[in-house]
């Protein structure tokens, strides 16, 4: 009775939204002033324990396996919760005892595997033409999301100003189509390095089809194995994966692959006050080894990197804007994901993608591009950032 009413009490503080919740017992309460917006069927008890300890994986796998059902908005719910003070997920006690993840490289490998090479197949009923799986950025509030990927490829090639002939190095280069475009319109000599072989596979052909030998070239390694130098550097959602203990070796590594005067744009999740660290959730299901940064600690590094700061941007609500559309894309596959993995699976990437944009919506995470250059000397950059906006007209 006492943890019924500890229960409770942990619920009626969680959302700074009217919310409904139907318990196990067949009660429902109100919690909050208002016409409930959202409301929360609790099939099966969960022990209270467990849901204040490590609260976004217990939840998540409740929600996986059907034990809570959602009606309603399940965005605006988790974004309730992160907004409301003391609630019980922002106020998660793992963050507090980070535990080390090890990332050599074959366990870098295994990760990235577990997560990029579910198969291109699954990835392409939502992702879109480009098969660009990071923040886009809109321009304009109509875009298309192909075109914004576009658009957020241009805006990251703009910044680095190339000059044609010249190398490039993207790091944790996706599906290549920020490869493509270095090459076919910024005439540079591209160079990507994913772990995953799925990525790399469809790379390949797609450098065939398009005629790019000898343009583009993929490399199936680890970013630490790169020896050769390059005039500019881009890495696209990839510091997220090192590990917290290999975030300094990760920016030395593009210090050191850099010629002089060399440029880099690297862009990823960040947090602006705290960083999400490591979540229990995302951690088990969705990133293995996967750690969030604050923009304090990424900065740290690119100094002991002897990297300069050229350019800070940030683009989170460019990506709680991807986060909806891909959502909204995944929607209409979602019964034929359910036949090819089964019903957890389905509900375990429909969390993944509302709680993505809701952390985004909420302002607990953010996504930062970082504008780098190398010592010695002048970055050979203009003085003004209108340059860049001038390149995108």
């Amino acid at each position: 009775m006492l943890e019924k009413t500890l229960y409770r009490q942990l619920l009626s503080r969680a959302f700074d939204i009217p919310v409904a919740v139907t318990y196990w017992d067949g009660k429902t309460e109100t919690y909050g002033t208002g016409i409930p917006e959202v409301k929360v069927s609790l099939k099966k008890e969960i022990p209270l324990r467990a849901m204040t300890s490590q609260p976004t994986l217990v939840l998540g796998e409740a929600y996986m396996n059907g034990e809570i059902e959602i009606t309603g908005n399940l965005q605006e719910l988790i974004a309730s919760a992160y907004r409301q003070a003391g609630s019980f997920l922002t106020n998660n006690p793992f963050l507090k005892h980070l535990p080390k993840i090890s990332h050599s490289e074959k366990e870098s490998e295994h990760d990235v595997q577990s997560h990029y090479d579910i198969g291109n197949d699954f990835y392409q009923l939502w992702l879109g033409k480009t098969m660009i799986y990071s923040c886009a950025y809109f321009e304009h509030a109509d875009d298309s999301l192909d075109q914004a990927q576009l658009n957020k490829v241009h805006h990251i090639l703009n910044k680095l100003k190339p000059e044609p002939g010249k190398k490039l190095l993207d790091i944790g280069s996706g599906w290549g189509t920020l490869l493509f475009v270095a090459a076919e319109e910024f005439g540079l000599e591209a160079t990507g390095v994913t772990l995953s072989e799925e990525q790399y596979r469809y790379t390949q052909q797609k450098i065939k089809e398009k005629g790019l030998e000898g343009k583009v070239t993929v490399l199936l390694t680890d970013y630490r194995e790169i020896k050769k130098h390059y005039d500019y550097v881009t890495s696209v959602g990839m510091f997220e994966h090192v590990g917290k203990e290999n975030l300094e070796l990760y920016f030395k590594k593009v210090q050191k692959v850099l010629v002089p005067n060399g440029r880099a744009l690297i862009h990823g999740i960040t947090g602006q006050h705290q960083g999400a660290g490591v979540d229990p959730f995302m951690n088990k299901y969705i990133f293995p080894g996967g750690y969030i940064p604050t923009v304090a600690e990424n900065l740290t590094h690119i100094m002991k990197a002897d990297l300069q700061l050229s350019d800070l941007e940030p683009l989170r609500r460019h990506y709680q804007k991807t986060l909806e559309i891909w959502y909204k894309n995944y929607t209409r596959v979602i019964p034929q994901v359910k036949k090819e993995y089964g019903e957890p699976f389905s509900r375990m990437w429909s969390l993944y993608l509302q709680a993505c944009a809701a952390s985004f919506e909420a302002g607990n995470i953010d996504v930062m591009q970082y504008l780098l250059t190398k010592a010695p000397s002048g970055t050979g950059l203009p003085m003004t950032r209108k340059y860049i906006y001038q390149l995108e007209k």
